[in-house]
């Protein structure tokens, strides 16, 4: 039971316990409330938060027991106030005064009697479905004039996705049960050759964290300009959704996550070794707000989650593969290499191996019907909306159907899926640069995201683009490259330009693995070369490796092999061996594990043939193992096992471990050195807090593999 009331002498706060703050009333009179916890959160789906303070959903009651011990002051005469924000009022829609009454009419705040035994008082208060999130302060008094009021105390409102008045209502009760309730999930990163997945622990009911996206919200660029009006548009999920795109990064507004992509991850955390987003959002709070460093796109991406979700806002990761980052908006990315084959970082645009963002479901009422649903939001600071790293919500329905005019930042989302792939052939000598091939279908590849219920990945490339070469997604295409009025008559502008007319190759040439591809071991790859025509051919292969960041960003040369001479008999075809040995790569592997592998054949008298590969090697593998029965409040016990499979010593090892309802926070576990192919065993406990089955989630890092993913499923029983 919650007691609260106020002194019409003192008004000072006297005393505080666990369950809230106690006030006078003047004469020893008092006024308590039972906030009926318990019940009103379960009625709510609010009861998986971790908290002292009541959370309840918008556009449904919620009851509380009023004790007015001995007050004579009539029922009749009383009178709630709800509040939120720091400037509140009622033309506003932050403050609502509204009077105890017999039975609600409308869909506004009310305060009903349900029951009234002696003085105490059951009332039911109902909110509108369109009200601020937010942080409540209930107060009440009396109307008749005789200086009684009382703060009753806070509770916190969130959108509710349960029911049907409210913007962000989701019909299908599995999909709830997925976009809000599930606190863990699983994000797609690799390439379209090895699409791979990693646990992330979103964490939205753990202890604190409401409170901490609350925080967000008021630290933004938004709130600091204006408090009363970012406060008060605090009910509409597309603002919210649109003002943590733009705060979960900290490029602007000392957001949550600095990101950094250049491979040297030196006075931060490598992106790579977050297992969740609790501990980077506790971090930044305890930091007095400093971004926390270093996020990459799927760290935003399950940060931002963790929110929406937290807010009541269904949400999921979505990845999208091959990637393209257009930052001219004419919805072609140029990518740009020297005569002899190295991948050349030049230009702005780009073409991600994977990239992360997130989908919020809620209503348009600014586009209408069609365009509800799902909406993209991408917290990963790519490019300026507004004069602010913010991206969204972009209706995926409109970037299916090439509506690239509509609000937020469409354009850009479109060309992350749509964009067409042209290769350039830079000669720095001459400084011009010819077209060597363009290409309208690598572009948004297995657009991918965890299916409600279980761990399938669910391919949702069908929601943003018809099928690749269909002629409904030419005509999109079109459209959108109509609404945008780009000019791409003449390719890039930053070099004198000679486009060449793209004549039908003579050969063709493509890299195929060959054997394991591991961390430790030789790379081995063949060019496999094919003359295409009943004549002879002589060509001139380059061939590159570069150890990439998975955005493409090029982090060292590691191999090479130049100006090898092959003779192809008419519709011969030939493979050429390639061998990266461990010593040429090892130094300059990133946590990403990924190898740029380039091929440029030159056709005497012809032109050039470009083919690429970006290779993932695969780390050796960290087993995770229950060892007795999971109950609620009760340790048990998991083993990690791990063996050096390297013919050098392994050092600087730790262990990170995280998991919601397993264990409070996060446990970083040191781990003695290893010697060339020694197993390590290491065992530690965990104490669970909720039962069901919860993931555990474990991230082993050394001086030779920076990042080691391990998940485990425990069902915890009561």
């Amino acid at each position: 039971m919650i007691w609260a009331s106020i002194s019409h002498l003192q008004k000072e706060e006297v005393g505080q316990n666990d369950l809230g703050t106690l006030f006078w009333l003047g004469n020893s009179e008092s006024v308590n409330v039972d906030w009926q916890m318990n019940s009103n959160q379960q009625a709510h789906h609010t009861d998986k938060f971790n908290t002292r303070e009541l959370i309840v959903r918008r556009g449904r009651g919620f009851t509380i027991i009023m004790n007015m011990k001995g007050n004579p002051i009539s029922k009749e005469s009383l009178v709630f106030t709800a509040s939120t924000g720091p400037s509140p009022s009622e033309s506003a829609r932050t403050k609502a005064v509204f009077p105890l009454s017999s039975g609600r009419s409308g869909d506004g705040w009310s305060a009903v009697l349900q029951n009234r035994e002696d003085s105490s008082l059951t009332i039911t208060i109902s909110t509108p479905a369109n009200a601020p999130i937010g942080q409540y302060l209930l107060g009440v008094k009396s109307s008749q004039g005789n200086d009684f009021s009382a703060n009753l105390g806070t509770f916190i409102l969130l959108f509710n996705p349960w029911l049907q008045a409210d913007s962000v209502f989701m019909n299908n009760h599995a999909e709830r049960e997925e976009y809000i309730q599930q606190d863990f999930g699983i994000i797609y990163v690799g390439s379209v050759n090895r699409i791979s997945m990693v646990g992330w622990n979103f964490g939205q009911f753990e202890e604190g964290i409401l409170k901490i996206c609350l925080l967000i919200l008021d630290k933004s660029l938004n709130f600091r300009r204006d408090p009363a009006m970012d406060v008060a548009r605090r009910s509409d999920p597309k603002y919210v959704g649109r003002v943590l795109s733009a705060m979960i990064n900290g490029n602007d507004d000392n957001g949550v996550l600095s990101g950094n992509w250049s491979g040297d991850y030196t006075g931060g955390r490598d992106p790579r070794n977050w297992n969740g987003s609790v501990e980077i959002l506790k971090e930044w709070k305890n930091s007095d707000f400093r971004p926390v460093r270093f996020g990459q796109c799927w760290v935003f991406a399950g940060t931002l989650n963790t929110v929406l979700r937290c807010f009541g806002i269904p949400s999921r990761v979505v990845t999208n593969f091959n990637s393209a980052h257009d930052t001219d908006r004419n919805l072609s990315v140029d990518v740009y290499y020297d005569p002899m084959g190295n991948p050349l970082d030049r230009g702005s645009d780009s073409v991600w191996n994977f990239h992360v963002w997130n989908e919020g479901w809620f209503v348009r009422t600014d586009l209408g019907p069609s365009f509800n649903g799902w909406q993209v939001l991408d917290a990963t600071p790519q490019e300026r909306s507004q004069g602010v790293f913010q991206c969204g919500p972009a209706s995926v329905f409109a970037i299916r159907e090439g509506d690239v005019d509509l609000l937020f930042d469409t354009p850009f989302a479109f060309s992350e899926v749509n964009a067409d792939r042209i290769i350039w052939i830079y000669d720095k000598s001459t400084d011009s640069q010819k077209q060597n091939s363009s290409d309208s279908n690598s572009v948004g590849k297995y657009i991918s995201t965890k299916a409600v219920g279980s761990y399938s990945r669910m391919d949702i490339t069908e929601k943003y683009k018809y099928p690749e070469g269909s002629s409904q997604e030419r005509h999109v295409f079109e459209k959108a490259l109509g609404k945008l009025k780009p000019s791409r008559e003449f390719g890039p502008t930053s070099a004198g330009t000679l486009v060449a007319d793209e004549q039908e190759p003579s050969i063709s040439a493509k890299f195929k693995i060959n054997g394991i591809l591991q961390v430790g071991k030789e790379v081995n790859l063949v060019l496999i070369l094919k003359n295409l025509t009943s004549d002879m051919k002589m060509v001139t292969v380059h061939m590159t490796a570069w150890t990439i960041v998975y955005n493409g960003t090029l982090v060292h040369e590691v191999w090479k092999d130049s100006s090898i001479k092959i003779a192809l008999d008419p519709e011969e075809e030939t493979q050429y061996p390639v061998k990266i040995p461990y010593a040429q790569y090892a130094k300059y592997l990133t946590a990403d594990n990924m190898i740029r592998t380039t091929a440029l054949c030159e056709v005497s008298d012809e032109g050039e043939v470009l083919v690429e590969r970006d290779i993932i090697l695969d780390n050796p593998t960290l087993t995770l193992e229950v060892l007795n029965e999971a109950r609620v409040r009760q340790p048990v016990n998991v083993q990690m096992l791990f063996s050096n499979p390297l013919d050098e010593p392994v050092k600087d090892c730790v262990l990170m471990v995280e998991g919601s309802g397993l264990l409070r926070g996060s446990l970083k576990i040191d781990v003695p050195s290893l010697r060339p192919k020694e197993r390590s065993r290491v065992r530690f406990e965990l104490l669970p807090t909720r039962s069901g089955t919860k993931q555990l989630l474990a991230d082993f890092s050394c001086n030779k593999f920076p990042a080691i993913k391990a998940m485990l499923s425990i069902d915890v029983a009561e």
